[in-house]
C-alpha cells in the first residue's frame, strides 16, 4: 500500500466503549484504538469522549486519503441524517446526529447506521457473504441475526442494506413469539418478543427465576448466588449436561428457530448468518443444526427453504467491517 491510497475510518459506539480502525479497501485494519464511554457522563461529555478518538483515527491516517467515516451505534438510526433514536444504551444522545456534528469537524463524509444493518454489510463484503462468493455461490439476500445481550437483524439485497422506509427495518428481536397472558415484559415495552426469550439478558432472567423450582435443587445454577447468575452461567452448567440449563436452552432453540422462520418468509434469504456471544455458547453445544432443522420444517415452501445458514467468522469485529464498508460503498 502507498501513502496515497485511500483508508475508510470506521467506528463502532457501543454502551461501554467507543471503537475506531483505519481500514483499507481489503478490510485490512491499519490502525485501531478504543476508548471507554465516561461513567454517568452527560451528553456533553460523551460527545466529546468520542470527538478525541475521532480525531486521533484520522492522525492514524498519517498521510493517506480519507476516503469517509463509517459509524456503527446500537439503536435506531436515520441513515440520510445520522440521527439517534433512543439508543439502549445510550439514551443521552437521543436526537443527536453524528453526521451533522463530525463532517464539519473531520472535513470528510460521514455515514451513520444501526449496528446490525452495519454487521450484516460486513458480513457481506468481508466474511460470510466474501466467502460464498469465493466459492462460487454469491448470496443474493443476506440475513443477519445477532444474539447477545439483545437481538437484532440486517438484511443486505442485492448488495445493498435493506433499511426500509425510516431505516429501521429487520427489529427481529422484537418480533412477538409468545402471544400468552403470561408471556414476558420486552425492554422495549411490548411483551412476548423474540428478544425477551433468547437473548443473553432473558437467559440470565430465566435462569435466577428458575433456580428454586421444585425439581432443580440439585442444579448447579443453585449452587451460587441466584443474583450473580448469567447466560454465561447457563452455558457453563449445560456442558455438564445440567438439566435445568439444557431445559432452558431447549426453550431459547425453539423460539430462535420460530424467529427465524419468520425471517424466511419475510426477507426469503439464501445465506442466514448467526452472530452475538448467545450464538457462540449455542454453537458450542452444537446447538446450532436444531435452530437450522427447526426453519427447514417449518419453512412453508422448497423455495424458502433453500437457504444456506452459518456462523459469524467476523466476531467483535462485524460492526466495525460493516462501517468500513459502508464508506466503500458510497465511494465507489
Amino acid at each position: 500500500m502507498t501513502s496515497q491510497t485511500p483508508v475508510a475510518i470506521a467506528m463502532d459506539w457501543g454502551g461501554t466503549w467507543v471503537r475506531a480502525s483505519v481500514v483499507d479497501r481489503n478490510g485490512e485494519v491499519l490502525w485501531h484504538s478504543r476508548v471507554a464511554n465516561p461513567k454517568d457522563a452527560n451528553q456533553t461529555a460523551l460527545l466529546e469522549n468520542a470527538d478525541g478518538l475521532l480525531k486521533d483515527a484520522i492522525a492514524g491516517c498519517e498521510d493517506r486519503p480519507i476516503a469517509g467515516i463509517g459509524v456503527a451505534v446500537a439503536g435506531p438510526v436515520d441513515g440520510e441524517t445520522g440521527t439517534l433514536y433512543d439508543p439502549p444504551n445510550l439514551p443521552e444522545l437521543d436526537g443527536v446526529s453524528l453526521k451533522l456534528r463530525w463532517e464539519p469537524m473531520a472535513g470528510h463524509p460521514v455515514w451513520v447506521d444501526n449496528d446490525a444493518n452495519m454487521a450484516a454489510l460486513g458480513e457481506y463484503h468481508f466474511g460470510a457473504g466474501l466467502e460464498s462468493r469465493l466459492n462460487g455461490f454469491p448470496p443474493r439476500t443476506l440475513f443477519y441475526m445477532t444474539v447477545s445481550t439483545g437481538i437484532g437483524g440486517g438484511v443486505v439485497d442485492r448488495g445493498r442494506m435493506f433499511v426500509g422506509a425510516s431505516g429501521m427495518s429487520a427489529e427481529i428481536g422484537h418480533m412477538a413469539i409468545d402471544m400468552s397472558p403470561s408471556a414476558p415484559k420486552c425492554q422495549c415495552g411490548s411483551t412476548g418478543c423474540l428478544e425477551s426469550l433468547a437473548s443473553g439478558t432473558a437467559i440470565a432472567r430465566i435462569a435466577r427465576s428458575s433456580v428454586s423450582g421444585i425439581g432443580y435443587q440439585d442444579s448447579l445454577l443453585a449452587i451460587s448466588d441466584r443474583e450473580t447468575i448469567t447466560s454465561e452461567s447457563v452455558f457453563r452448567a449445560a456442558a455438564q449436561e445440567d438439566r435445568l440449563a439444557l431445559s432452558i436452552l431447549e426453550d431459547v432453540v425453539q423460539a430462535l428457530g420460530i424467529g427465524l422462520t419468520n425471517a424466511l418468509h419475510v426477507y426469503n434469504p439464501d445465506l442466514v448468518v448467526l452472530g452475538g456471544g448467545v450464538t457462540v455458547g449455542l454453537g458450542q453445544l452444537d446447538l446450532l443444526p436444531r435452530i437450522e432443522g427447526i426453519m427447514r420444517d417449518r419453512a412453508m415452501s422448497e423455495r424458502h427453504k433453500d437457504f444456506r445458514m452459518v456462523a459469524s467468522s467476523l466476531g467483535d469485529g462485524v460492526g466495525m467491517a460493516g462501517a468500513a464498508a459502508i464508506v466503500w460503498e458510497a465511494v465507489g
